[in-house]
């Protein structure tokens, strides 16, 4: 079920953490991310050889930085003004840019991949950028997905919006934001409407308890039909 002031919700709870976020991901706070997930997506992208990478929902621009170390031309793209501002802060190429403008076809620089690292939290608004991302692939590029993995992320295993919370977080968090649970079922159904198909499904172990930490979709554009005239 479609609820706009749940994707609201969403922004102004990251309006109100940006330093909160920006200092657990610079401190190293997150503890999942330190073991598990930051290099997953780092290594899931690399492998794909991509020269040039688009993030979308760069957050603090963390992911951008560490491609450009590796020699990736990487751009990041955030709708909280104020991550970008943080991004800025330790170089790199940023930018603000909404979801909404994004699925408005606002971004118009083909690149070989477009990543989103835990940056797909809403509903309507994730299935509209989803639709948009094929058009802005160059020609065999792919768009890489890191999310919590769907079997093993402690929801109801059924479709729809759930409360969020920032468990294990520092006490600087507040108003933590909903975010819009998918069964891996209906996560593939999306990529196909979308125009996708997936290439491949990497799940990182947590290596304390053999567990998927999270899933990663490596998704590549559904080839366009030629049709054959008389």
């Amino acid at each position: 079920m479609e609820d706009p002031g749940k994707e609201a919700a969403i922004l102004s709870s990251w309006h109100k953490n940006v330093d909160a976020w920006t200092k657990a991901v610079r401190q190293a706070e997150i503890a999942s991310r330190v073991a598990v997930t930051d290099a997953a997506i780092v290594n899931a992208v690399v492998a794909q050889g991509p020269k040039t990478v688009l993030d979308i929902g760069c957050g603090e621009g963390w992911l951008v930085r560490a491609l450009s170390n590796l020699g990736v031309a990487a751009e990041g793209v955030d709708g909280i003004a104020g991550l970008i501002d943080r991004a800025i802060e330790r170089g790199g190429k940023f930018s603000v840019l909404s979801y909404e403008d994004f699925a408005q076809g606002a971004w118009r620089k083909p690149v070989d991949c477009v990543v989103a690292n835990f940056s797909l939290l809403g509903h309507r608004v994730v299935a509209d950028v989803l639709a948009v991302i094929p058009t802005v692939l160059n020609v065999n590029g792919c768009c890489i997905i890191q999310t919590l993995h769907p079997a093993f992320s402690g929801a109801p295993y059924c479709d729809g919006w759930r409360e969020g919370n920032w468990d294990g977080f520092s006490a600087d968090f507040s108003e933590p934001a909903p975010w819009y649970f998918r069964t891996l079922n209906s996560w593939l159904a999306l990529f196909t409407a979308s125009g996708f198909t997936l290439h491949e499904l990497i799940e990182p172990l947590n290596p304390q308890t053999s567990l998927p930490t999270s899933a990663i979709f490596v998704l590549c554009p559904i080839p366009k039909s030629r049709g054959h005239g008389k």
